[in-house]
């Protein structure tokens, strides 16, 4: 199964366990928001590159959907590898957003943040699966 558990946040309120599909929708979400927020800047390398940041993220989602459908374990593993892929593009495109000055790094550190704990948790499912078909 392919859910993530959430630690407690600053104010103590209970774990929430997550569904992966649920996170990446929401992390999608949030990409197209930033996406908008881009868009509204005359800085033309925004808008490109925020239309790259935009495809990588979404693409974390649907390859996680597409892993739930997957037709054998192999395939699955595969299409995981690519949502992990995806997540670490992403990344660099945030932090090529940062670095350039494209927009503040502050505002990007909770996106950024998320996108780290995307790859983790990717890899360890990926990792889970290699080893429960190994058996």
């Amino acid at each position: 199964m392919l859910n993530v558990e959430r630690n407690a946040d600053p104010s103590g309120r209970p774990r929430q366990v997550r569904d992966i599909g649920e996170r990446t929708l929401a992390y999608g979400v949030r990409a197209v928001r930033l996406f908008r927020a881009l868009q509204e800047s005359s800085d033309r390398a925004g808008w490109v590159i925020g239309k790259q940041f935009l495809r990588s993220a979404t693409s974390i989602g649907a390859n996680v959907t597409e892993a739930r459908a997957g037709e054998s374990r192999k395939d699955f593993v595969h299409k995981l590898q690519i949502a992990q892929k995806e997540a670490r593009e992403s990344l660099y495109w945030l932090r090529l957003l940062a670095e350039a000055e494209v927009t503040a790094p502050s505002r990007l550190r909770g996106i950024t943040r998320e996108t780290d704990e995307l790859v983790a948790i990717l890899t360890a499912i990926t990792r889970n699966a290699k080893r429960n078909s190994a058996r």
